[in-house]
């Protein structure tokens, strides 16, 4: 998801690197959960989110969407959000105690926030957003133990080449300007990179450099 935004407004006004430290820890949260209540659908899964719930919970992409995952439009391709429920609209996966019971395996953006990316000439740098998180107070933690995401240099490759695609297939959509040509091609997408069934025995960037190179045929994607 896109947006513009000025950094100087909603940041402190500088960008980071995996290896930085940011005023961003929480002390584990201690039972704070706004951020995980009334975020509508602004928790967009990768298909490396979805390859960790689909393996680690033993189900399938479609019994994802029965219970807690939903899809929406979103930059004008069609991709899976986490869905919020009941009165408080809060994650499914919130316990009473105001805890994830999905910690270990939770999405990106779960584990990214309350920082961001700013994605600039096909890569990416890391902001932190100021106003989002109202625990306090921070402590000072290293990005990469922030993200808690083994690999962390392959995981950056992945989130880039995922955000570009997307970004080069939104643009050939909107050129293209024919609607039953742009459903076809977000079928294609949530097939090759949702329902399609992930092996957990096997590593997943390898999985998805191979979806992606075919993805990317089928779009229309030079290089």
């Amino acid at each position: 998801m896109e947006r513009e935004i000025d950094l100087k407004e909603i940041s402190d006004g500088k960008l980071y690197e995996a290896n930085d430290m940011v005023k961003a820890g929480c002390d584990d949260c201690r039972g704070c959960s706004s951020c995980c209540r009334g975020m509508g659908e602004s928790i967009l899964l990768d298909p490396m989110d979805i390859y960790r719930l689909t393996t680690n919970l033993e189900c399938t992409f479609e019994q994802l969407l029965e219970t807690c995952v939903e899809l929406h439009v979103v930059d004008g391709i069609v991709l899976p959000n986490m869905k919020m429920v009941g009165r408080e609209e809060q994650c499914p996966f919130l316990n009473q105690e105001g805890r994830c019971n999905i910690h270990a395996i939770r999405p990106g953006i779960c584990r990214l926030f309350p920082l961001g990316r700013c994605y600039e000439e096909g890569s990416f740098r890391y902001f932190f957003q100021v106003h989002e998180c109202p625990k306090e107070p921070k402590t000072k933690v290293k990005i990469k133990k922030w993200l808690d995401i083994p690999d962390i240099r392959s995981y950056e490759n992945f989130i880039c080449q995922w955000h570009y695609f997307l970004k080069d297939t939104n643009r050939i959509l909107q050129e293209m300007g024919q609607e039953k040509l742009a459903n076809k091609i977000n079928r294609y997408i949530l097939e090759q990179f949702y329902r399609k069934p992930y092996d957990g025995s096997r590593d997943f960037y390898e999985q998805f450099q191979l979806r992606l190179q075919l993805a990317k045929r089928y779009v229309g994607i030079s290089g």
